[in-house]
């Protein structure tokens, strides 16, 4: 969707976790037919929304051929998905502070909607501090969801109380669910947030692309 001045949204991009599955290391860097898995994720963010940001831990010059800025977790000890969110809330607030969310994106789903953030949107049309999560053939995805910036102190405070499950925390605030279908990819149906945690999901994930190409 395009960037309105009603409603700005920031794309937060969430490298933060230790991919213990996937045997360490970035997976999203590990290639995908021919590209990196994150070049892939951006591609699909990237026009849905305004101002987007990555959140990794480490030396980010790893991230540098991708042009975006990149920011750590501000909550120490590999906090979860929450520290990613709480840094991209804090990151948009200084450098889109006209964005009134945040959408939060894993980047081992490649096949992400293009509707995305449009739809998330339109589920909170009438609260701004609600938060929207998606949700697929009736699973809940934490880490793929709308939060509204303005809630970023009251994160913070629950993070250094010890909260650490996405659903534990946004149980505290009005949240809304939003399903998705599957996609029909070259003839296959497959969930929109396919993730690949493990080396059989990156192949399997590889495989669907590279039959897309042929």
């Amino acid at each position: 969707m395009e960037e309105t001045a009603a409603n700005p949204v920031t794309g937060v991009l969430l490298a933060g976790g230790l991919s213990r599955r996937m045997g360490g290391g970035d997976k999203c860097l590990r290639d995908l037919a021919g590209r990196p898995m994150l070049a892939r994720v951006i591609e699909r963010l990237a026009p849905q929304v305004g101002a987007m940001v990555l959140n990794a831990n480490g030396d980010p010059a790893r991230f540098q051929p991708f042009g975006l800025a990149v920011v750590p977790d501000t909550v120490g000890g590999f906090a979860g998905p929450l520290a990613g969110v709480l840094a991209g809330m804090r990151w948009s607030a200084s450098a889109a502070p006209d964005a009134q969310w945040i959408v939060t994106v894993s980047t081992d789903a490649p096949f992400l909607p293009l509707d995305l953030t449009r739809r998330l949107l339109a589920a909170v049309a009438d609260g701004p501090r609600t938060i929207a999560l998606a949700a697929s053939g009736g699973d809940v995805h934490p880490v793929i969801g709308l939060w509204p910036v303005v809630l970023a102190d009251d994160l913070e405070q629950r993070l250094e109380a010890g909260v650490r499950k996405v659903l534990d925390w946004t149980g505290r605030h009005a949240s809304v669910v939003v399903d998705f279908p599957f996609l029909r990819f070259h003839g296959r149906m497959i969930d929109p947030f396919f993730n690949a945690n493990t080396p059989e999901e990156l192949d399997e994930a590889r495989a669907l692309i590279e039959s897309s190409l042929q």
